[in-house]
């Protein structure tokens, strides 16, 4: 059915990229029983993707069921993304579209180092979900697979934060760290690390303690 103000016909999928455009069963279960925190989520995406822009081969671990990915490829020039569960990686693959074409991968860099060479590497809530005596070997293992220019976008709920997260997201989270402790670890990896609060969808370099998310940001010696 055609609508009534022309402009917008065609907007809509087309039959054969329906599937590509529905979101998956982590983004459904968000939007079913916390929608806000969707906008959250997806803004989280959108910083990372901001401070890729123009990086020519990405990589994403712990992507979940791809839906906000696409934030980061429209932004970069191409996108692989990854998790360690076949599951996720058979839902993320769904979402691959001739304009933004992803490629899905299984990585579990607990298991054996990242293959390849990017310029760019991003985990949003996925290190705090690294027990602390395994996030050295989680760590290094996706370092290995970077180039000496890459950028590198690492988020995750703050410690001050979690006196508020639900019963189920503390179970998992087992590593949740302050931005002082964050930046202190991927200075061990980095000379260069930016840090950068956020609360709700709102990012800033305010007083760190009082946010509910961190980000730190690695960036390479010779970056201007």
């Amino acid at each position: 059915m055609e609508c009534i103000e022309k402009q917008y016909n065609g907007l809509g999928a087309t039959e054969d990229h329906k599937a590509a455009s529905l979101p998956g069963h982590r983004v459904n279960g968000t939007w079913n029983l916390d929608p806000k925190r969707l906008v959250f989520t997806l803004a989280r995406y959108k910083f990372a993707a901001k401070m890729l822009e123009g990086k020519s081969d990405v990589l994403e671990i712990g992507c979940g069921d791809g839906f906000a990915s696409r934030i980061v490829r429209q932004h970069v020039q191409k996108l692989t993304i990854s998790a360690f569960d076949p599951r996720f990686v058979s839902e993320a693959s769904l979402h691959d579209h001739p304009k933004w074409s992803m490629n899905a991968r299984v990585i579990n860099p607990l298991a054996e180092p990242v293959q390849g060479f990017f310029d760019g590497v991003y985990l949003l809530d996925v290190l705090e979900h690294i027990k602390p005596e395994d996030e050295n070997l989680f760590l290094s293992n996706i370092v290995s697979g970077l180039s000496p220019d890459a950028i590198m976008v690492v988020g995750m709920p703050s410690r001050e934060s979690q006196i508020y997260a639900s019963e189920a997201s503390r179970i998992g989270h087992v590593n949740c760290k302050t931005s002082e402790d964050l930046k202190s670890k991927m200075k061990e990896y980095f000379n260069n690390v930016f840090s950068f609060s956020m609360n709700d969808e709102v990012v800033h370099t305010g007083f760190a303690r009082m946010a509910n998310y961190i980000f730190a940001v690695p960036v390479p010696d010779n970056a201007e």
